[in-house]
Order: C-alpha cells, then structure tokens, then sequence
C-alpha cells in the first residue's frame, strides 16, 4: 500500500515538474531575453540498483531543460547537463538527489 501512495506522489511531483520545466522553456523560446545558464552537474546516485538507475536517468531526461549524460565508471554519479543553473553546482546536485533521488529509491 505504501509503495502505490509513494509512486502517486512521485506521479504528481514529476507532472508538476514537467509543467514548471515546460513553462520555464517556453519562456526563455518566446521572449527576446537570454535566460539560460547551462552547465554540467553531477549528481550523487550511490547505492542505487541499475533498475532505479535507468529511471532516474530517464525521468531526468524527459524533464524538459535537462538531459543525462553518463554514469561514472563506479555508477555512484550521473552527469547531467542543465540549462538553468541559478546558484551554486553543489545545490543543485544536491537538489536533483534529494528530489528525484529519494523518490526513485522509494518507487522503484
């Protein structure tokens, strides 16, 4: 029972992402302002199986404005290239981890 609560939490955390990523990307399209940022982060995935490995990578991707890169060669990080990074790499990262890191680990 649990397992189904936390899969229609991550259900509904991950459309709420995908619109605000949308939103976000339409904007920067449509208006004449340059608001992108890009880079490249990597994201501590450590102790996760290679089940919750491809869904983190392909969640990540699919949100619009980010796109999974590569493992490192001992599977405990994903590089993952950003088109907003708004403050620090490490935040961020460690955003990206707390957010879809946990709620990977717990679905899947």
């Amino acid at each position: 029972m649990m397992r189904i609560l936390h899969f229609v939490s991550f259900l509904l955390f991950y459309i709420g992402d995908i619109v605000k990523s949308n939103v976000r990307v339409a904007f920067d399209v449509l208006t004449p302002n340059y608001g992108m940022t890009p880079g490249i982060v990597s994201v501590d995935v450590s102790g996760m199986t290679d089940r919750q490995l491809l869904f983190m990578a392909n969640f990540i991707t699919m949100t619009p404005g980010t796109l999974g890169l590569i493992f490192s060669d001992t599977k405990d990080k994903l590089y993952i290239h950003v088109m907003y990074v708004n403050g620090a790499m490490e935040t961020l990262s460690r955003e990206l981890s707390e957010t879809y890191g946990k709620r990977v680990r717990r679905v899947f």
